[in-house]
């Protein structure tokens, strides 16, 4: 899953992919180089970031999603938690909705997505984007996340969502400390649901400069991301969310020639 931030204030990019041709140009080149899907979102969901109105939102990635959908047949992905900016994005050609509230920010969207029967990423966040890494606390970290999943699971498919449509994300560094950030991370085999899949976004966070002991700017950190991929598709997790396509497709794919058989 290739990120596409169509927000003037995204941690990683500085608002580069803001303006539809940057944005197509971004989009063909992570294509070129293997993304499968392509995620995009109008509202940055960094740490402090303050909310955007859905109209904001819809400006800025609804046009891109119809514009890519013209040109593409592959998977878009539309990163909100808004149930009006979901409804668009679907409407315009959207396949997917990736929602870091896990569907709980706008009451309307489990019912978006059940009637559009769109696949869905439901991502754990403990508090908002805005507090949210003012002092996380868990008493296991892992078991909390665990829990969600299935307290989740349960309640969209009481909502109408199937759960073969549901995918879910621990939300590394989404009200996480660098200890609970590294917990899940070494606990990514038994975190979801049984039978359901795992998407992993730990691309250019600033859990990875804590990690390496260096105060690199986001863009230098697309290394140290592909060998916490490789690690994690080690570990059985098959959908990754990150900036750049090319070097994590090749640690995907160097893993899995090692593994063979145990693919």
């Amino acid at each position: 899953m290739g990120i596409l931030n169509l927000t003037p204030d995204s941690f990683s990019d500085a608002g580069h992919h803001a303006h539809m041709s940057a944005a197509l140009v971004h989009a063909r080149r992570m294509i070129a180089e293997g993304a499968t899907i392509i995620d995009m979102g109008g509202e940055s969901t960094r740490p402090g970031a303050s909310p955007v109105s859905a109209d904001d939102e819809i400006s800025r990635a609804i046009p891109v999603v119809a514009a890519l959908r013209a040109e593409w047949d592959g998977w878009i992905s539309i990163d909100t938690t808004k149930a009006a900016v979901a409804a668009a994005a679907l409407a315009a050609g959207a396949d997917i909705v990736n929602d870091v509230s896990g569907l709980r920010a706008d009451p309307g969207m489990p019912g978006v997505c059940a009637s559009n029967t769109c696949g869905v990423v439901v991502m754990h966040m403990q508090g908002e984007p805005r507090t949210m890494q003012t002092a996380p606390h868990y008493q296991d970290v892992v078991a909390e996340v665990r829990a969600f999943f299935v307290e989740r699971m349960a309640a969209l498919g009481n909502a109408g969502l199937h759960p073969e449509t549901l995918c879910f994300d621990p939300g590394i560094g989404f009200g996480k400390s660098l200890d609970h950030n590294l917990a899940l991370l070494r606990s990514l085999d038994r975190l979801c649901p049984p039978g359901r899949p795992l998407m992993l976004g730990v691309s250019r966070k600033s859990c990875i400069g804590h990690l390496i002991g260096a105060d690199d700017p986001p863009a230098l950190r697309d290394t140290p991301t592909a060998v916490i991929t490789a690690q994690a598709r080690r570990m059985g997790v098959m959908l990754h969310r990150v900036h750049a396509v090319r070097p994590n497709v090749h640690a995907i794919r160097l893993t899995e020639a090692l593994l063979g058989d145990m693919v």
